[in-house]
């Protein structure tokens, strides 16, 4: 028999990011409250339908690109101004997890410097950092003033799986100079280990050991004040993608 597309059901594939940065020492996820249904006012991740002219790294990269002004470069080269290292996390396909149709979602995980104020595009009515720990809260997330409501969609469970991905990345990979600029102190480096970790981190100990694995970081030959005291040597990540031995994290 002939191909008939309308014997089968509606389908969609949409991608939900997992945005990533340190602010004011938190480790902080992009929200968005959804400006139309379903879940109209609840807050959730950003993200969007896969357009037809789209694979699914395109449409991550647009939907980032829309939501913060940020483009996505190549984790395999040294970090651009304004860019973000962006990776696929995981594909999300429960038959109920929208009330709209069948809809997988391919989630991605984007993590960037200290980032400024979100602009809220799309369908986002809203958009803010919020502290991980306070959106994963067990009663779920509000604004001051507001009453508790879990987070959109299956997005709580999205955005718990991106938090782990990023802790347990950051034990063996160089993922956590993702989040510094260009330029870096292993002071400043450390600060967003102590950040994803929800850690204090011993800093003679931290400093040997990202040091000691040969072009894990490189010395820029500068230095810095800008935290204060006496000069610190300033670093950019190497090309050795992988800390050996690995930084393994403390138990909390």
């Amino acid at each position: 028999m002939p191909y008939d597309p309308s014997a089968f059901p509606p389908f969609a594939v949409t991608v939900d990011l997992v945005v990533l940065t340190v602010r004011r020492h938190a480790l902080c996820a992009l929200a968005v409250r959804r400006g139309e249904p379903p879940f109209q006012g609840s807050w959730a991740l950003p993200g969007g339908f896969v357009r037809a002219d789209e694979d699914l790294s395109q449409a991550a990269a647009r939907e980032l690109a829309e939501e913060t002004g940020l483009r996505a470069h190549d984790p395999s080269v040294p970090a651009q101004d304004n860019g973000a290292h962006l990776e696929q996390l995981a594909t999300y396909g429960d038959p109920k997890r929208d009330p709209r149709m069948r809809v997988v979602s391919v989630a991605h995980l984007a993590l960037a410097p200290d980032l400024p104020a979100p602009r809220a595009g799309g369908d986002a009515s809203n958009a803010r950092w919020v502290p991980v720990e306070e959106l994963l809260h067990r009663g779920g997330y509000a604004r001051e003033g507001e009453p508790r409501a879990p987070l959109a969609f299956d997005h709580a469970q999205i955005l718990a799986d991106g938090v782990e991905r990023a802790r347990s990345k950051i034990e063996y990979s160089s993922l956590a100079t993702a989040f510094c600029p260009p330029e870096f102190t292993v002071g400043e480096l450390r600060r967003v280990y102590e950040a994803v970790w929800g850690v204090a981190l011993d800093p003679r100990n931290f400093h040997r050991k990202v040091t000691g694995t040969p072009g894990f970081l490189v010395p820029t030959g500068g230095t810095t004040t800008r935290q204060g005291g006496r000069p610190a040597q300033l670093f950019r990540a190497g090309g050795a993608p992988l800390l050996n031995p690995p930084m393994l994290r403390p138990e909390v």
